[in-house]
């Protein structure tokens, strides 16, 4: 019996933002993903992606309070999106040649991965990390 692929999934994190184009901008400019449209007249939406990896940008009339899960303090942290990567102090030297905001340097953890956390220009917490094993 010929062995088939696992099922393959992917998720989106959807991130409310105060100004979509300026948000797009910084993940592309800072954080190295890529976008081809913005949707609506003015913008109001727009997904970057890089890697596979997709986040949809949704803008939010002025004033919204916006509340990333990192404002949230917690015992460990919490992050808006955790996103696994074949190269982590690749991916770290990178966005800090770009000037990004590194919120914790990377160390290897206890859950077997090698990770850091960046702050977006809106203040949600992404981690990037790899497997150790």
């Amino acid at each position: 019996m010929a062995k088939t692929q696992p099922e393959r999934w992917s998720i989106a994190p959807y991130f409310f933002v105060p100004d979509v184009v300026a948000a797009a901008h910084f993940y592309r400019d800072t954080l190295g993903f890529s976008f081809e449209r913005f949707w609506g007249e003015p913008p109001r939406f727009c997904m970057v992606s890089r890697g596979g990896v997709i986040i949809m940008l949704s803008e939010v009339p002025q004033g919204t309070l916006l509340r990333p899960n990192n404002i949230v303090a917690r015992e460990g942290g919490a992050w808006d999106a955790y996103v696994w990567v074949p190269d982590a102090d690749t991916l770290h030297a990178e966005f800090v040649a770009k000037g990004a905001t590194i919120a914790r340097g990377l160390c290897d953890q206890e859950y077997g991965c090698r990770d850091f956390d960046v702050l977006d220009c809106n203040g949600y917490r992404l981690c990037f990390g790899q497997p150790l094993s």
